[in-house]
C-alpha cells in the first residue's frame, strides 16, 4: 500500500471510546491515553501519524496535525510575527524567521497585511496546543487574487481524493489552480466561470461525501457545466 492510500485508510470515522492503537504512538488531540491503549474521546476523523494519532471532529474547527498544509488568513501584524487564522480554536503566530524573505524589526506590515492569505504548513505544536507554523518550504507562499471557499475539514479527504485523484480531475476540468487546506480551507484562482464551476463540484463533494460513485457525478457535473459555458 502507497504512503497516500495509507494516509486515506487512516481517516477513517470514530466514535468516543474505540480503542485506536495499543502502544507506539502519542495521544493527540481527541484523544486520551488508559493503561498503554489510546481511545478517542470524540467522534472524529482517525488520523495517524508517524508519532501521534488524533481524532479530527467531524463537524467544527480544525484541530492542528504537524505536517498539515494549512490555507490561513492574517489577522493581525506584530512587530516580529503576524498572527494566522487557521480556522482553528487556537492562534497560530507566523514569526518572521519562518518566512521565506528577510524582514527586519517592526517591518512586517511591508510583506503581509490584515486580509491576506496564506500557504502554510503546521510544524508543531504542544499539549496547550501553542502552534507552530512556517512558511519555509517549497510552495508554500503568500496566495494573491483568487477566493477562499470553506468546507468541513473532515471533507477534505474526499475533496484531495485517493492518491490525490479527485483535486487533480477539478484541476484538469476547470483548469483552476487549487490549494486545500486540511483546515478546510480551498483557494481557488482561474477564470471567474472556471471558478463557479469548481465550486459547485466542491459543494457537491462536500454535500455527497459519503456517496457511492462520486467521482463519477462530479465528472459528470463538471462536464455539463462545461457544455453549458461553452
Amino acid at each position: 500500500m502507497s504512503t497516500a492510500e495509507s494516509k486515506e485508510s487512516a481517516r477513517e470515522i470514530v466514535v468516543p471510546g474505540e480503542l485506536l492503537a495499543i502502544s507506539g504512538k502519542r495521544a493527540g488531540p481527541g484523544t486520551y491515553s488508559e493503561g498503554g491503549k489510546i481511545f478517542a474521546s470524540q467522534l472524529g476523523i482517525k488520523s495517524v501519524r508517524p508519532d501521534t494519532i488524533s481524532v479530527v471532529p467531524l463537524s467544527g474547527q480544525y484541530m492542528p496535525l504537524r505536517g498539515d498544509l494549512v490555507v490561513g488568513k492574517i489577522v493581525d501584524v506584530g512587530a516580529s510575527n503576524w498572527l494566522v487564522d487557521i480556522n482553528s480554536p487556537y492562534p497560530a503566530p507566523l514569526h518572521v524567521n519562518e518566512v521565506p524573505w528577510r524582514v527586519e524589526f517592526g517591518e512586517t506590515g511591508r510583506f503581509m497585511s490584515v486580509g491576506d492569505v496564506v500557504l502554510l504548513k503546521i510544524v508543531g505544536h504542544d499539549e496547550q496546543m501553542r502552534i507552530q507554523v512556517s512558511m519555509q518550504d517549497h510552495g508554500l507562499r503568500k496566495l494573491t487574487g483568487g477566493m477562499v471557499l470553506e468546507v468541513s475539514p473532515s471533507k477534505v479527504p474526499r475533496v484531495i481524493g485517493k492518491n490525490g485523484s479527485m483535486i487533480q480531475m477539478l484541476k484538469n476540468m476547470t483548469g483552476c489552480r487549487i490549494y486545500v487546506g486540511q483546515n478546510g480551507r480551498i483557494w481557488i484562482d482561474g477564470e471567474l466561470d472556471s471558478i463557479v464551476r469548481a465550486v459547485q463540484a466542491i459543494r457537491m463533494i462536500e454535500e455527497e461525501a459519503h456517496a457511492q460513485g462520486l467521482t463519477e457525478k462530479v465528472k459528470q457535473l463538471l462536464e455539463k457545466s462545461s457544455e453549458r459555458g461553452a
